[in-house]
């Protein structure tokens, strides 16, 4: 009675494969942010108290130098403090309300940017922001999804050419195709993730430096200032300390702010791109995690069932009640078929399990075949289910099926 309890409690917390994976990743995010606020709040913390502190001797110095008290001084800040959110600084700026200055704050909205520098004081116009970020963000969002759809077929298309002519030079082909290797391609193949992932780096990483060696000596930033600008932009996290084309003037400034806006574009798109091959590698080792938390599920399960005394025993009516306690996945994980969950505990299958079992394996190879045969597509539903990526939305959906690791042949 004991084991079959025990069995109950395992299956009750057993849980769907993709609510796995988003609690498993919820988990890990949360996990993520404490470990980075601990060390934030270590690196940073020091220097904000130092801050405090000169800021408050250089107060006290000036009330008691011009003989004003700090209730008045601190209202004159606070009136400056405002100011400088109306766009008032005590350098000169460019106006942030002429037709080039609201241009560049739409351009922040619409992709998430939203440096913070320019923000809308009237009524009027923070209901207009309301709707048209609305539609501006998804429209946007819209076009960085088709940038990676052809993204990702642009480097599948190179990336299988240049295989191609590898596979041709290496001279490992027949000589009947050797001699026409026009008739010849690679059915079936696709790019890697990982090497989908290391071009969108290695993009993003170029496009950065050039753009932070054209910050650099224009906007008078340190090196390193400009390649944190560049990835807070690209990144659209946009804090707002480094904003780029707000002086009153540059030298070449129409060429410069050409320059920025397309730099700022193509930084977005390909770190947009990045971040979502990234995410499918997440999303794999997600996959490695359950598949061995799984694999764990299945030995306790297999160790209950020893208990119940069916150990080394031919029985035709045993798979009806292994199925009640014991949990099935698919059949190709390493302890993941209940098959597999018998053989960990020393069972023997059943001639019934083994009848099923062909009968199954026969009517899937016969499917196979009959698609290969007419020229039909494998279904991607069942496939990448059984890769852990399912159909999806948005990016994912995209790139499901488009990369060798979300593929419905693997």
């Amino acid at each position: 009675m004991m084991p079959s309890l025990r069995l109950q409690g395992c299956r009750s917390l057993h849980l769907n494969e993709d609510n796995g994976r988003f609690v498993l990743l919820a988990v890990l995010i949360l996990v993520y942010l404490l470990c980075g606020a601990a060390v934030f709040s270590a690196i940073e913390r020091p220097s904000e108290l130092r801050a405090h502190g000169r800021w408050n001797g250089t107060l006290l110095n000036f009330s008691e130098t011009f003989n004003i008290s700090l209730q008045e001084l601190n209202s004159f800040l606070r009136e400056y403090e405002a100011a400088i959110a109306a766009g008032i600084r005590a350098d000169a700026l460019r106006p942030r309300w002429d037709f080039t200055g609201a241009f560049y704050f739409v351009g922040t909205v619409v992709s998430t940017i939203g440096f913070g520098m320019t923000t809308p004081v009237t009524i009027a116009g923070k209901v207009f922001l309301i709707f048209y970020g609305l539609l501006g963000c998804a429209a946007t969002i819209l076009f960085f999804n088709l940038f990676l759809e052809r993204i990702i077929t642009l480097l599948a298309v190179v990336m299988k050419a240049v295989r191609e002519r590898r596979i041709r030079n290496s001279g490992l082909l027949p000589p009947g195709i050797r001699h026409d290797f026009s008739a010849y391609s690679l059915p079936g193949w696709k790019p890697s993730v990982y090497h989908v992932m290391l071009i969108l780096g290695l993009s993003a990483i170029t496009i950065s430096c050039c753009a932070s060696a054209m910050y650099s000596p224009v906007e008078g930033w340190a090196y390193l200032d400009s390649l944190y600008f560049c990835f807070v932009t690209f990144s659209t996290i946009g804090f707002g300390d480094f904003v780029s084309s707000q002086s009153a003037a540059y030298q070449y400034q129409s060429l410069y702010r050409v320059a920025n806006f397309f730099l700022m574009l193509m930084g977005v798109c390909c770190i947009y791109s990045l971040f979502n091959v990234i995410s499918i590698v997440i999303k794999q080792v997600l996959n490695w995690m359950l598949e061995k938390m799984s694999c764990l599920f299945c030995q306790r399960c297999s160790k209950a069932n020893a208990l119940l005394g069916r150990r080394n025993a031919i029985r035709p009516g045993s798979r009806g009640r292994q199925s009640r306690f014991s949990h099935q996945p698919d059949s190709d994980g390493p302890c993941d078929s209940d098959t597999e969950g018998r053989r960990l505990s020393g069972e023997m299958i059943s001639m019934k399990d083994l009848a099923a079992s062909n009968k199954v394996s026969l009517a899937l190879m016969q499917k196979q075949l009959s698609e290969s045969a007419n020229g039909y597509p494998r279904t991607v539903c069942g496939s990448s289910r059984h890769n852990g990526f399912s159909g999806g939305v948005g990016a994912l959906g995209i790139m499901n099926n488009r990369l060798a690791e979300t593929s419905n042949s693997r």
